[in-house]
């Protein structure tokens, strides 16, 4: 996780926040907050260091929960990043799940300022007909942050949150959300959506493919969603998820050039992909082009398809595209040298390939 989000949590921010609450209520007690959350932070990472906040609230301001909460909704204007405000959220998934009205309606209220996306899925796990009704409730709601949460909170497989492990075996509970978001006027919204729905059909193809499939594509919101939501399937190449987006059939094209270069690399250095495509058909192409990278790995290889372009091809014409990459290192991926492989996939089929050498070498 970022080490900036991470340091957002600083001594500065919890001074800060020590005198805003202390101005707002004569029960805090700053000299509690501030030890409890400086003491150890260096070793502290980003989610231990939200937790620490929360706790430290909690012991700082011995009040019923309730009026904790009214501390805590006047606090929330005052704070000025969203990502620190996600703590307000946490406060109540760590002290409110046995109060559930009082705590639903505070996580619709902070999540205006800090996202409720990951507090709210205690409540989901704990009683999720009941949360997941509220939720339908919210997604026809005035603002655009409450419907985000209905269907962002009830994603099954949302990054760093916990994973809802009964809506990843049975994702349907949440479809009535999805209906009625599938035209939200937000692209803020319709981002959480077809992420949703990403989610979905990681786990359940055909199932989110039947549900896409009788939506409306003429809505230029639903057919966003739709081809966002699909990403995952376009890349592997299912044929219903490219049918649906008007690239079902192969295309008729002749690769001309398939080129990496330079064709050896150190870890800094930037691949330059470039592709040269002439139709054979007579009519014009819906044409979905990614490109695989075959990662070396200790005797073996990796692979990850990476979008590149959607476009209409018109017939018997000839195109050139070309794409970038930065070859460098991720908390998630690390590179080792050698030879790896590159290959082109259009409409789900590899057409042709190259490759490029990699050294562990940095740039200076």
């Amino acid at each position: 996780m970022s080490s900036a989000l991470k340091d957002m949590f600083d001594p500065a921010l919890y001074r800060a926040l020590a005198s805003e609450l202390s101005s707002l209520s004569p029960s805090f007690n700053s000299d509690i907050f501030l030890s409890h959350t400086l003491t150890g932070l260096a070793s502290r990472e980003l989610m231990p260091r939200m937790r620490r906040t929360t706790e430290a609230v909690a012991l700082a301001l011995p009040l019923p929960y309730a009026d904790q909460l009214a501390v805590l909704r006047a606090l929330a204007p005052r704070i000025s990043s969203g990502f620190v405000a996600i703590f307000l959220a946490d406060f109540v998934a760590q002290h409110g799940l046995d109060d559930f009205n009082t705590s639903l309606d505070a996580l619709r209220f902070f999540t205006r300022f800090g996202s409720s996306e990951f507090a709210i899925r205690p409540f989901i796990e704990r009683d999720q007909p009941r949360t997941l009704a509220l939720l339908l409730n919210w997604a026809a709601s005035d603002d655009e942050h409450v419907r985000r949460l209905a269907s962002e909170g009830s994603r099954p497989r949302l990054p760093w949150g916990r994973r809802l492990t009964a809506l990843v075996a049975d994702p349907s509970p949440t479809f009535p959300i999805l209906e009625i978001l599938r035209t939200d006027p937000s692209l803020y919204v319709r981002k959480s959506v077809a992420n949703h729905l990403n989610d979905i059909a990681k786990d359940h193809p055909e199932t989110a493919l039947n549900l896409v499939s009788t939506w409306d594509r003429s809505d230029a919101r639903t057919a966003w969603i739709i081809r966002h939501a699909l990403r995952t399937l376009i890349k592997r190449g299912h044929p219903r998820a490219l049918a649906l987006i008007g690239a079902d059939t192969a295309a008729k094209l002749d690769v001309a050039r398939f080129q990496a270069a330079p064709g050896k690399l150190v870890l800094g250095d930037t691949l330059t992909l470039t592709a040269t495509l002439t139709s054979r058909a007579a009519k014009s192409q819906r044409l979905v082009i990614d490109y695989v990278l075959h990662y070396a790995r200790s005797g073996k290889t990796s692979q990850k398809v990476f979008k590149w372009k959607t476009l209409d091809l018109t017939p018997r014409t000839t195109v050139t595209l070309t794409k970038h990459q930065v070859i460098r290192d991720f908390s998630t991926r690390r590179h080792h040298a050698g030879g790896h492989k590159i290959e082109i996939q259009i409409n789900g089929r590899r057409l042709a390939e190259t490759a490029f050498t990699l050294s562990l070498q940095t740039k200076a």
